[in-house]
């Protein structure tokens, strides 16, 4: 299109009123434009226009008929009238003729629950045009009900069929579940094939729901009745799982500091999109089992079982209540005493990529400053932390180069090791929109994902052997010359090193270690490498392994062999897990770095910080988790204090992690339950829920972002950062901030790349870093120009083996990872009631082949046994593993996965291997 035709105006008459509008213009937006505002039901913005209600229409001087004002497009010199005594007939004859089939008083169109400030746009035209009871009968029979989903009902009598919630499902959130049924009057919209909602392939995003216009699609209430007349109030922030950071709405009761409805709110990040545990995800805060006064382990109880307290019915037995005085002076204290007798290296702190930036930020300082130690971590060391090793060495900086929605600029998507559908739902929902409007999609996994139904390309490699199947691709993007010469030549170096080392990753080589056939490594080389830009985007499949750092390698070398990064559509983009595990490394939660990524082994640095925090700093790099946990078995780390972490569960190897939390001479936890790591605290410090605080949080495309205080805390809970604080005061330095964006200022005045990010630039939909200047407006797109490290180094890695093979006694491979209802190790989610009643229990996911070899039935227990543990769960048939390997989710305590895995770390990212260890399956004995 030309940029004449771009910038071509109209000009048009509406309702007397000249207006100005670009070609392409549609009546409904020009009248917009004018100050108008039409009713509308089938039409919604986020939605391409349909004109199946005709509420729009207008009456254009010389037309026949009315027009639909959200189709039809403005013309020069058109003259339009939007309340001529026509359009007023019908509309009101629209209205009638829809009312008469809608549910009476008597019969609620919604749930009937109360109310939760979901609209109802008929009802309210209802009420503008003054019809109470319209002229014409109504229809002879009943449509229904459907109350099978966990978190919408379906009320068929009050549907109009004016397609918004298909339109929603198919070309927002791409899922393509609710289509049309039945013909003539018996028409109604359907999901999948005519099933009952809860039984069909919906994901309970709720997108439907919230782009219905009446009371068919309706939220069931998750927390409370609400009625009209209670006050309500609308709060803006952010969803509280994954790495994408969706912006969304709280709606809360406040009288009852209650919150009642989650709605997605716009931003850059996910336009009003949400996934299930975004929009319905929230009730945990409420939860009976809340922490709402801290608690001081009982005498009784020691000393500490290995099995913690899991003979207790209630954990609660073992602790008494304590005032903040009492619990904070013991824990200030012991913590003391420890390193008075054996220095500060035999203490250590795993803070929370849950909890804010500032929390964060003066949790790693209070170790640092006050402990005396870099001895701090978090999540980060079980997620990523073998792909920033990666990319610090090969670019020079941790983070993604491009943000996610760039898929929809792209020629070429690659996603590896990633279940996207699952871990990052609404990033997803781009990419599937991506490969429909015709980018091809390239799905690699040992475990086939759901985002494989989407792909041009779905590769299922045999597990372990990522880095043979990334060479056969480089081999053969070199062997036919797909490779961007020019950039390699001026913006990378050991290109040579490469070529030598892909050299003996033949197809027919690589074909033989994956299993992956010949024909499809050059296939999809040709696919990716002649793309006109490509994306790659990887997660947990990628870097949970003991060779994850070398599989990250390889997949920098890719985009930098074919040029693909630096540009919009292109780029690396490891897909972050928790939603601010980004950020929580960007403010020195890490080791080996203060905020930034500054080294704490660069004498400059430690000056720096040094004479802000007014103390002599450790030089030495600190320990990561796992090597933590060890050093505790080893007694040379006597005492922890855990903010919103629980190894028990996320950590590898749990009889061992068991083994360390009761070694401890002294464990404080500060969580909003007792959670399994919990148990084995001498003091719980109750800390706040997201909805509860106001701080900054760090998304997946590094863009940071503010959430907002919601609702007041229960009992006695404290926000985190003014527990940490008030420690840090007790043990002699006192921390005195204000305020969180106090926090925030020092953190800039010691990170140069967050300078120009203040609290009231991120007031509407944040920034992405760097921002180094007040005027600055963030780059979304990096090393557009050159690499943080000069130029980057290409990194060959040979293939290598998984530390644990299978053998006769352990013949499957476990993989163990998410389910799209929960999160992490589900402390949250499994107290939220609809995900929990959605996915109640672990289900091992095993082939039919394998099932009927071993002579286990689907929903049978099972036993599954590692050289670590065992643990009995209940099977089910699938086709996503592949025959002879097996999949269980971690969130589950009841069934915990990491009983069974390894804990052999990534000699570089010091990260656990999570994805590959052998096991075997046992038919329990009736």
């Amino acid at each position: 299109m030309s940029e004449a035709t771009v910038t071509q105006m109209l000009t048009l008459t509406i309702d007397g009123e000249t207006v100005e509008v670009p070609a392409g213009t549609t009546l409904y937006d020009a009248a917009v434009r004018a100050g108008t505002e039409l009713p509308v039901l089938c039409h919604d913005p986020k939605l391409d226009p349909v004109a199946v209600c005709r509420m729009c229409v207008v009456e254009v001087e010389g037309a026949r008929v009315l027009q639909a004002a959200c189709i039809r497009q403005a013309e020069e010199g058109m003259v339009v009238h939007t309340q001529s005594d026509k359009v007023k007939r019908s509309r009101r004859t629209l209205v009638e003729l829809l009312m008469s089939d809608y549910p009476k008083p008597a019969e609620p169109a919604g749930n009937g629950h109360g109310y939760t400030g979901k609209p109802d746009l008929l009802l309210e035209l209802a009420q503008q045009e003054g019809i109470t009871a319209p002229r014409f009968p109504a229809r002879p029979f009943d449509n229904g009900h459907d109350v099978s989903s966990q978190v919408i009902e379906v009320n068929h009598n009050a549907c109009i069929l004016c397609d918004r919630c298909i339109r929603a499902c198919d070309d927002v959130q791409n899922n393509e579940v609710i289509g049309h049924g039945g013909k003539g009057y018996l028409s109604r919209i359907v999901f999948d094939h005519d099933q009952p909602m809860g039984e069909s392939t919906c994901v309970s995003c709720g997108e439907c729901m919230a782009a219905c216009p009446t009371g068919a699609l309706t939220d069931k209430p998750l927390t409370l009745t609400v009625l009209k007349e209670t006050p309500l109030k609308k709060v803006d922030s952010l969803c509280p799982y994954c790495g994408v950071g969706c912006s969304i709405t709280y709606t809360v009761d406040t009288e009852k500091n209650t919150i009642v409805r989650v709605a997605g709110r716009e931003s850059p990040v996910n336009h009003g999109r949400l996934c299930v545990k975004g929009r319905y995800g929230f009730d945990y805060t409420h939860h009976q089992e809340r922490i709402t006064v801290p608690l001081i382990r009982k005498p009784a109880y020691y000393p500490k079982s290995v099995e913690g307290l899991s003979g207790l019915a209630d954990p609660r037995e073992a602790f008494r209540e304590a005032t903040w005085d009492e619990a904070l002076d013991m824990a200030a204290q012991r913590f003391m005493a420890i390193k008075q007798q054996f220095g500060g290296s035999a203490l250590a702190g795993f803070g929370s990529a849950k909890c804010s930036n500032e929390d964060n930020y003066l949790f790693q300082k209070l170790i640092r400053a006050v402990f005396g130690t870099n001895n701090v971590d978090h999540c980060t060391r079980l997620c990523h932390a073998s792909s920033v090793a990666a990319l610090m060495e090969q670019i020079g900086g941790g983070s993604v180069s491009n943000p996610f929605s760039d898929c929809l600029e792209t020629g070429a998507i690659l996603i590896i090791g990633s279940n996207t559908t699952h871990n990052h739902p609404v990033a997803a929902t781009f990419m599937k929109q991506a490969a429909k409007n015709g980018v091809k999609l390239i799905v690699a996994d040992p475990r086939r994902p759901e985002m494989a139904d989407h792909a041009d390309y779905y590769i299922r490699f045999n597990p372990g052997t990522d880095v043979a199947f990334l060479s056969g691709l480089m081999h053969v993007i070199i062997r036919d010359e797909l490779y961007d010469a020019a950039f390699i030549e001026e913006r990378t170096e050991d290109f040579d090193r490469l070529r030598e080392t892909v050299q003996a990753y033949t197809p027919q080589v690589a074909s033989r270690l994956t299993g992956v056939p010949e024909h499809l490594i050059v296939d999809v080389a040709h696919a990716y490498g002649e793309a006109d830009g490509a994306m790659i985007f990887w997660g947990m499949g990628i870097s949970q392994h003991t060779t994850g750092t070398d599989n990250a390698r390889c997949l920098i070398n890719l985009a930098l062999l074919t040029g693909n990064i630096g540009r919009p559509g292109t780029g690396l983009h490891p897909l972050r897990g928790q939603n601010n595990v980004q950020g929580a490394s960007d403010v020195g939660l890490i080791p080996m770095v203060y905020t930034g990524y500054q080294s704490v082994t660069d004498p400059e640095v430690q000056q720096k910080f040094e004479a802000s925090w007014g103390v002599d700093l450790d030089p030495d790099p600190g320990l990561t988790v796992v090597e933590i946990m060890s050093e505790v078995l080893e007694g040379r780390i006597k005492a922890m204090y855990m903010m919103g972490e629980n190894p028990f569960l996320s950590d590898p190897n749990i009889n061992k992690v068991k083994k360390c939390l009761a070694a401890m001479d002294f464990l404080a936890v500060q969580d909003i339950f007792i959670t399994e790591t919990a148990a084995y605290a001498d003091v719980i410090l109750p800390g706040s829920s997201f909805p509860e605080k106001n701080g900054t949080y760090t998304n997946t495309d590094s863009r940071v972002q503010l959430a907002r205080k919601a609702i007041e805390s229960p009992g006695q809970v404290r926000v985190d950062w003014h527990i940490i604080a008030d420690l840090a005061t007790r043990m002699g330095y006192p921390m005195p901030y204000e305020s969180e964006e106090q926090i925030w200022q020092e953190i800039v005045s010691l990170t140069p790349v967050f300078g120009g990010i203040t609290y009231e630039r991120l007031a509407h939909e944040g920034l992405p870093w760097p921002c180094p200047e007040p005027d600055h407006p963030g780059v979304p797109i990096r090393f557009t120009e050159d690499f943080p490290r000069g130029k980057a180094k290409f990194s060959p890695a040979e293939y290598a083996p998984a530390q644990e093979l299978p053998d006769e006694t352990y013949p499957l491979v476990l993989n163990t990872g998410r389910v799209l209802q929960h999160w992490h190790t589900g402390t949250m989610t499994r107290r939220a009631k609809a995900l929990d009643a959605i996915a109640p229990e672990a289900l091992l996911e095993m082939t039919p082949e394998d099932m009927e070899e071993l002579g286990i039935a689907p929903d049978e227990y099972v036993r599954v046994l590692s050289r670590r543990g065992e643990l009995t769960v209940k099977v089910t048939r699938s086709h996503k593993p592949a025959r002879g390997s097996v999949f269980l989710p971690f969130h589950f305590k009841e069934a915990a996965a990491n009983l069974l895995t390894i804990d052999a770390l990534d000699p570089y990212g010091k990260i656990p291997e999570f994805k590959f260890c052998a096991v075997r399956v046992e038919k329990l004995e009736v």
